[in-house]
């Protein structure tokens, strides 16, 4: 049984000639699929009852349930999703007040290897990359399931994208062709794989590049994030520019806000420091409980102190507005317990 979700045109095409109809009707099913999302092939009602049911022998749109649903109080809503072979992730959809954008927040593997000690998904461990059927999937079941049109995807769930980069590239081909989703709507965040960063900048992508740094210097990264031991500031740093220098590209800082950690004005001062010759934005992300760990979320004093000094330095600075947090949909919370 062929699954129709994540097949290109041509490979639907493979289909239909099977069936003996024509390229017209690969057409159509793509459409159905990928813009108009249908959950059944007898939603596909510009198709005859005779050709559906054909369809239906060889075919069917998705293998992917919806596990658990939760809305939050601001209308963020959290999928578990369960994949054939029982593993399970959680995506998010995020809406914005006066804002037109739904983003999806998509994971990119089963668990996570990198295990920084502040995100509850790395305390599963990693189990499994994702396909890349597996990570459109995603999209397409917030797509069928609220009638709505994903206009931005970030892959900041579960997982390290740059780890299962091939698959995370190829869904990224599928978004901006088949959902029509632009390129610079898609935003890749990594804890600093170099290696792959360095291979981003070689293939000169209009997406975003989002790194999560967290820390303005090696002792206290080396503490929230196990990455640094392997790939640590200094090179990071070589690596950023490199990718500036050969997109002309503007990256986003992701950092984690901690109290008494690495929210104090020297931090600040020396993050400055750190990001005074690369080209980026900076996004403070205030920090989300989990029950994994002591850290505290810093005073929204400290945050605005913080953000003020960084601005002053010259950097386009935005403080993260919290989402989901009530079902655990925010930065660092998702890690599919309930399977």
């Amino acid at each position: 049984m062929k699954i129709l979700s994540g097949l290109s045109l041509q490979e639907i095409e493979e289909i239909t000639d099977e069936l003996k109809a024509s390229k017209f009707r690969a057409r159509q099913i793509h459409n159905w699929i990928y813009l108009k999302s249908v959950k059944e092939i007898d939603e596909m009602t510009d198709l005859s009852v005779k050709f559906r049911e054909e369809l239906k022998k060889v075919a069917k749109v998705t293998d992917i349930k919806i596990k658990v649903k939760q809305v939050s109080s601001d209308g963020t809503i959290k999928y578990l999703l369960e994949y054939p072979d029982g593993e399970c992730v959680e995506t998010v959809l995020m809406r914005f007040d006066n804002r037109a954008n739904l983003t999806a927040c998509v994971s990119s593997q089963v668990g996570c290897a990198v295990n920084c000690s502040f995100c509850a998904t790395g305390k599963r461990g990693f189990i499994r990359n994702l396909n890349y059927k597996e990570i459109i999937e995603q999209v397409l079941m917030i797509q069928r399931d609220t009638d709505l049109k994903v206009t931005n995807v970030v892959f900041m769930g579960q997982g390290e994208p740059l780890l299962n980069l091939d698959n995370v590239l190829k869904a990224m081909e599928i978004f901006n062709e088949n959902f029509q989703i632009g390129a610079r709507r898609l935003t890749v965040s990594t804890s600093g794989i170099i290696p792959q960063i360095n291979k981003l900048a070689e293939l000169d992508m209009q997406s975003t590049l989002a790194v999560s740094l967290h820390a303005p210097n090696h002792e206290i990264r080396l503490k929230l994030m196990q990455i640094e031991d392997k790939y640590n500031m200094s090179d990071l740093h070589k690596a950023l520019k490199n990718y500036v220098e050969k997109t002309g590209r503007r990256i986003t800082i992701e950092y984690l806000l901690i109290k008494d950690l690495n929210d104090t004005i020297e931090s600040a001062k020396e993050l400055a420091h750190y990001l005074k010759d690369i080209k980026c934005n900076v996004n403070l992300i205030p920090y989300n409980p989990t029950a994994e760990n002591d850290y505290q979320r810093p005073s929204n004093n400290s945050i605005m102190k913080f953000k003020f000094l960084l601005e002053h330095s010259g950097k386009k600075v935005t403080v993260r507005l919290e989402r989901g947090a009530d079902i655990d949909a925010a930065c660092g919370q998702l890690k599919g317990k309930v399977c």
